[in-house]
């Protein structure tokens, strides 16, 4: 139990007043944070098989477990709900100020349910004296940098923004939700599963976390600081976390996945990418800095890995911060465009219209191959993107997703596990992240746990469900405690240095063998959710073309059979006739 929990838990009812209430943390969550948090309140809450529009859907915002305790890295912002763009539990994590905002108010969760009778817009303001309900019609219709812009000047410069974009108001299943980051700007989106159509669903435009209530609060002072210290030591001396990542940010991967021969090129027709120098991190680091940009930049105070950056264009002026590897291929190699500048520009304006980049470059990456238009193209995916913010066109059916538009145009390769696009590496290569890509609850999500490589030959098949298996649990653990991922770097063979963190701080008495519990219980909750929703191995399949069509310039093809894939996911999933928690306030 946790020792030193002194969480609240805040709900705002859209559809009765609307109005919010502040509750003590229920007991049954204390040893719970950010994803895991949310899958037990989804699974104990609601009725999986609910509409991801209908009011009994709910959007929660979770801050770790962690994030009470001032942990260095530890200021992840978890948003959940039902998908509406896989139908299944849907977590996504974020970066920006967010989390660390509502922990800094004692608040573990804030749980948005109901639809209003009035559509609002509304803006939720939580502050150390509670919360409030407060209508907003000025912002309707704003891109995210004017929303922020115009809630930071009326809240102050120090307010943390969680809102959407127009794609969030067009209820498109590929909206994205915006955290603001530490120069406010909303650079910082839980992308993946369309949660942005689910706030907006709910009337809320935003949610406006300012001010400070309590310190953070630890159990054994001198042995939380001592073993802190040892953490940062290790991440300011692994080559990943103090060079790597801190030079050329996540871009850093794209010469790496690119000499595998597994980056995402033109639709998934290829894995290697003739321009890939252009749009590399090198690329990305030279831009930034001889423009007056900056790399290693922190999205959140307290990160001291720094991979974020700050690009701007060729005559200094800002265009987008965080432009990431994920990105940088779905837009840019996936689509044949080899302009890194076009991609910046259309990370900034999916950012601002509020949609996720990997499902966005995705579908139009299928448009492309359906003929309506050319790949490498950026002037018409800027159109493309800027028609799918204003629900028009053909724009409206891009931001329906990479299945709809697949549907749409007649095209065979469609990238996509539940409805979802896969991520910027192809599994014919890397089948580790394959064995994700099958077994996730949450589409072709590369979030569950994707880690490049594994034991011996990366592009073997050999060894890479256990390998799967390792990082779904390490990922859930890690979203749970708020801490971000890229920190596995230095626990990935040893939690015990992480087991001592939680027990000098929040007080929960563990070792590596409680947080591995802990991480599968939290995968069996959500595997639990979606079989209650209706979902069956069938639905993870990987389309059947990574099965049959070779990838140059490997020529491989994804070679796990789907029934050692099936046995993974049965091993991962809640036993049979598991009951609910069954949570007492």
């Amino acid at each position: 139990m946790n020792q030193n929990d002194s969480r609240k838990l805040v709900r705002a009812d859209m559809s009765s007043g609307p109005r919010i209430t502040v509750e003590e943390f229920p007991r049954g969550y204390r040893d719970l944070g950010g994803r895991g948090l949310i899958a037990a309140m989804l699974l104990d809450e609601m009725d999986p098989r609910v509409g991801p529009m209908s009011g009994r859907n709910k959007l929660i915002l979770a801050s770790g477990l962690l994030g009470q305790s001032g942990v260095p890295c530890a200021g992840r912002l978890s948003v959940g709900g039902k998908s509406p763009l896989t139908g299944t539990i849907k977590e996504s994590n974020v970066g920006g100020t967010a989390g660390q905002a509502l922990s800094r108010l004692g608040i573990g969760a804030v749980v948005i349910e109901g639809i209003p009778p009035v559509p609002g817009p509304y803006v939720l303001f939580l502050s150390p004296d509670g919360g409030e309900i407060r209508e907003a019609a000025g912002l309707s219709g704003l891109g995210t940098y004017d929303t922020a812009a115009k809630l930071r000047s009326e809240y102050g410069k120090d307010a943390s923004i969680v809102c959407t974009g127009p794609a969030g108001e067009l209820l498109l299943p590929t909206a994205s939700v915006a955290v603001t980051n530490m120069e406010g700007l909303p650079s910082r989106h839980a992308g993946r599963g369309g949660l942005g159509a689910v706030m907006g669903s709910k009337g809320v435009k935003a949610v406006v976390i300012s001010g400070r209530s309590e310190p953070p609060t630890v159990g054994d002072r001198s042995g939380f600081t001592s073993a802190v210290r040892e953490f940062v030591a290790a991440l300011n001396s692994h080559p990943t976390t103090s060079v790597t990542l801190r030079k050329w940010g996540t871009a850093s991967l794209v010469n790496f996945v690119n000499s595998l021969g597994a980056m995402p090129t033109r639709n998934f027709s290829a894995g290697a990418f003739e321009k890939a120098t252009e749009i590399d991190g090198i690329r990305l680091a030279t831009n930034t800095e001889t423009r007056g940009g900056k790399t290693g930049h922190a999205c959140y105070p307290g990160c001291v890995i720094k991979c974020s950056n700050i690009y701007p264009d060729e005559r200094g002026e800002y265009i987008t911060s965080g432009l990431e590897y994920e990105t940088i291929v779905m837009l840019g190699s996936n689509c044949g465009l080899g302009d890194l500048d076009v991609v910046a520009k259309l990370d900034r304006m999916c950012d601002d219209l509020g949609l996720d980049t990997m499902e966005t470059g995705a579908a139009i990456a299928v448009a492309m191959e359906g003929g309506l238009l050319e790949f490498g193209d950026g002037a018409a995916m800027l159109e493309m993107v800027r028609l799918a913010g204003r629900g028009q066109g053909w724009g409206r059916v891009i931001g329906q997703g990479t299945a709809v538009t697949g549907k749409m145009l007649g095209v065979k390769r469609v990238p996509v596990v539940k409805d979802q696009s896969l991520a910027a590496y192809d599994p014919r290569v890397l089948k580790g992240v394959g064995v994700t890509y099958s077994t996730s609850t949450m589409g072709a999500d590369h979030t569950m746990g994707n880690g490049l490589g594994g034991p011996g030959d990366a592009t073997s098949s050999e060894g890479k469900i256990e390998y799967a298996r390792k990082f779904q649990k390490l990922a859930a653990l890690l979203d749970t405690l708020g801490l971000c991922w890229f920190t596995r770097a230095v626990l990935l063979d040893d939690l015990s240095l992480l087991a001592r963190i939680i027990a000098c701080g929040p007080g929960i008495e563990c070792d590596p063998s409680y947080l591995d519990g802990l991480a599968r219980s939290v995968l069996r909750d959500e595997h639990e959710f979606n079989d209650l929703a209706g979902f069956t191995a069938e639905d993870d399949r990987l389309p059947a073309f990574f099965y049959e069509e070779p990838l140059p310039p490997t020529g491989m093809v994804f070679d796990i059979p789907p029934s050692r894939l099936d046995q993974f996911t049965s091993e991962m999933s809640a036993p049979a006739g598991r009951r609910r928690r069954g949570v007492v306030a």
